[in-house]
């Protein structure tokens, strides 16, 4: 019988690293607060985009260290222990260098954005060989460690609609702590660090970085990310999902099963069936996503859930993750 793994050391987020000014004005986050507990940050958001929105200005943050009515995409919940996550979210107003708003259409982008900036971090500062799987999860060695999810803030007048997008990292989690086992964490994949505050900066300024860029590009994915290559371009390469036979479970019951080809301009998934026809399959309907065996064996890897890997598979609310 195998000993109980032993609870990991879980130290509070470093507030004086996460406010200091250097760091926050370097990467243009105005805001930046972290609370003990709440029901879900990405609830905070847009409750607080929609009752005071000059308090929540384009890029501001926050960030618990537990989150107990954390939710993920299509409503999934999902809960982990206090410090063992980041769980924060972002307030987005996506404007260009002149200030004129991007088409909403380029926001369904937001998510795959922030996915490739948490696969930079994890990749970079936890040395982990992280992955993307579309719509919105993180994988590393084909189990879900993190997933994102943007929602739209209220629209009100001329403004630009703010978008608010959560994402949820499994850090400190054990296997026990775990919902199901294509869920890890960072602390289980033999990572250079699990420091949560670490990886939040770390994910934080990737993320300005390459959404600043996106918004000076009018949110054009085919155009060039800073100073290299294209979002879409990008995502071509990290994307596991591409190049498989994936079956997409649809609401209603309905399915599509048939080779994932590539991602179109909105973000979306083109999926060719058996009779060659190609399907769109859109973040925001699709249910679950699978590899497909074509022999018609079970089906094999994670259901595309909400951020973090947790509830449905750990950690993060999104879709928000």
């Amino acid at each position: 019988m195998e000993a109980a793994q032993e609870t990991p050391d879980r130290p509070p987020l470093d507030l004086n690293a996460l406010s200091n000014e250097a760091f926050l004005s370097a990467h243009g986050i105005p805001r930046l607060t972290v609370v003990e507990s709440t029901g879900s940050t990405n609830a905070d958001l847009l409750r607080g985009v929609s009752e005071d929105p000059g308090a929540w200005p384009d890029l501001s943050v926050l960030t618990a260290e537990y989150q107990t009515a954390a939710r993920g995409r299509l409503d999934r919940r999902w809960e982990a222990p206090a410090r063992s996550s980041v769980s924060v979210s972002l307030v987005l107003r996506p404007v260009n260098a002149d200030g004129r708003p991007l088409p909403t259409d380029s926001y369904s982008w937001l998510s795959l954005l922030a996915a490739l900036a948490l696969r930079e971090a994890l990749t970079e500062t936890a040395g982990l060989p992280a992955d993307l799987k579309w719509p919105n999860d993180v994988l590393v060695r084909g189990r879900k460690i993190a997933g994102i999810l943007a929602q739209l803030g209220p629209i009100s007048g001329a403004g630009t609609p703010p978008v608010v997008l959560g994402t949820g990292l499994n850090v400190t989690l054990t296997e026990p702590d775990l919902p199901v086992p294509t869920a890890t964490s960072v602390l289980l994949e033999n990572p250079e660090t699990v420091d949560r505050t670490e990886l939040l900066k770390s994910y934080l300024s990737r993320f300005a970085t390459l959404y600043r860029s996106f918004c000076n590009a009018d949110g054009d994915p085919a155009a060039g990310l800073a100073g290299g290559p294209s979002l879409h371009k990008r995502l071509e390469h990290l994307l596991t999902t591409l190049g498989k036979q994936v079956r997409a479970q649809l609401p209603g019951d309905h399915e599509i099963i048939g080779h994932a080809t590539r991602l179109d301009e909105y973000g979306s998934l083109l999926v060719v069936d058996a009779t060659g026809h190609e399907h769109v399959v859109t973040a925001g309907d699709v249910v679950h996503l699978r590899p497909w065996n074509p022999a018609g064996a079970a089906d094999q890897g994670t259901a595309v859930q909400g951020k973090g890997a947790q509830g449905s598979a750990g950690g993060a609310e999104s879709g928000y993750a």
